[in-house]
């Protein structure tokens, strides 16, 4: 009976033929930033994880961040506040909506980000707006912040809204005028 012979091991290329050092940096960030991924069921990660807020409520104490509340067919730009619960605060249809379910925070970075003042729902001339979401209908949602009864705000704006909305005390608060939007700083994306 014959015997089997042993099969030969394939050989592999030699170590000086594997592309030298860690991959290139990617030249832009992606549309919408880095997020961190959150629930309503998990705990809210440490200051250090989350970097600075973007505002502070209205006790001057308890941190703001931007977020983007997920929905089973849109995605909408919202206000996450950690001292509330649930955190993660929508302006929609009127109110300030409590979602609950999966939400990302957007870190600010001030060296990489910035508000820029805007009206209307427009996107200011030559700036590239941090995406934040969309509508069912696949229309592009921005972060926002505006001032209601003193107190900085994140929400959302596009120009179908015609401004921007912003959810505080129980309520969505639209702005038209005097509010801005967060874009990408110009050394980042040129």
């Amino acid at each position: 009976m014959p015997q089997p012979q042993p099969t030969s091991t394939p050989s592999l290329p030699p170590a000086e033929s594997a592309p030298p050092g860690d991959p290139p940096p990617y030249s832009h960030p992606p549309a919408s930033g880095y997020r961190i991924a959150l629930t309503t069921t998990s705990p809210f990660p440490p200051l250090q994880s989350t970097l600075s807020p973007c505002s502070w409520d209205a006790d001057r104490e308890s941190p703001i961040f931007f977020g983007s509340a997920i929905f089973a067919r849109s995605v909408h730009p919202c206000k996450i506040a950690p001292r509330l619960q649930p955190s993660c605060r929508v302006p929609y249809a009127g109110r300030e909506y409590e979602h609950h379910g999966r939400y990302d925070l957007l870190p600010f970075i001030p060296a990489m980000m910035e508000l820029v003042p805007t009206s209307r729902g427009l996107i200011p001339e030559d700036r590239h707006p941090i995406e934040g979401g969309y509508e069912e209908t696949g229309e592009k949602l921005y972060h926002a912040m505006g001032s209601v009864n003193g107190i900085m705000v994140p929400g959302k704006t596009a120009e179908h809204l015609g401004g921007c909305n912003l959810p505080f005390g129980g309520g969505e608060h639209v702005l038209r005028e005097n509010y801005s939007i967060l874009c990408w700083k110009q050394d980042v994306i040129s």
